[in-house]
């Protein structure tokens, strides 16, 4: 991978991925510079979720590969990258309907990368304030709104080098929805290396510095903002917008 970014937190070349028979990703090629918040948009079955299982190890890789903070993890189990410092919150949310909110965030809290301005309990509590509140419902006693910031502050509790948001606001009421964006501003003020796909373009906009876009499991555009913004041609063409 001598042709990735030497700054580059997150570096995929040549991804080729699929399920079964069906191939998804065509040589899908990716940086992400920490600090940065990055996206993958493209409409429905585009190949984003696909994408992102192969950068967490969920999903093994036909060709290409992924280094990691300069460390290849190409046939590392999800668990191991996890550890690297890379942190999901997934479609669904996938809460644990027998653990509290606080279990969930006492349980997989680590700082094993070492972060001087980690993120402690209080600290997810005052991001969360609504989490707090609901400290000792379980999982499965939640609204949907609820169980996504609880999803966000269960990885931020790992001190993640890099979080990942499937589908950030799929779902989401208005008003929660503008809870999530708030929470994603901060994060990226506060430094946070993030990748994330949503369907709010908008938004993202105001969010995000980099842009990739994905068109039946291939990159048929990257950008900044700026460039997005002033490309309409993408929005309609491969955003569906």
């Amino acid at each position: 991978m001598s042709d990735s970014s030497p700054r580059a937190l997150l570096a995929a070349r040549g991804l080729e991925a699929g399920y079964g028979a069906s191939q998804v990703l065509f040589g899908i090629d990716l940086d992400i510079l920490p600090g940065t918040v990055t996206t993958l948009l493209g409409r429905n079955g585009m190949g984003k979720s696909t994408t992102i299982k192969t950068l967490i190890g969920a999903l093994a890789l036909r060709a290409g590969d992924i280094q990691f903070g300069g460390q290849p993890t190409r046939g590392m189990a999800p668990d191991a990258i996890a550890r690297l410092g890379v942190a999901i919150v997934p479609e669904g949310r996938q809460c644990f309907p027998n653990l509290s909110v606080r279990e969930h965030l006492v349980a997989f809290a680590d700082n094993r990368n070492g972060l001087r301005d980690h993120w402690t309990l209080e600290r997810l509590w005052t991001l969360f304030p609504r989490l707090r509140e609901r400290a000792g419902h379980m999982g499965n006693q939640l609204s949907g709104g609820e169980q996504q910031m609880l999803a966000i502050a269960r990885a931020l509790s790992t001190n993640p080098r890099l979080l990942i948001l499937d589908e950030a606001t799929e779902g989401l009421a208005p008003v929660i929805r503008e809870e999530i964006w708030r929470c994603l501003r901060q994060l990226k003020e506060a430094g946070q290396t993030i990748l994330v796909v949503d369907k709010y373009i908008d938004r993202l906009l105001a969010l995000a510095d980099h842009h990739v876009v994905l068109e039946r499991g291939r990159v048929v555009w990257r950008g900044d903002s700026a460039a997005l913004d002033g490309d309409r041609t993408v929005w309609r063409d491969y955003l569906g917008v």
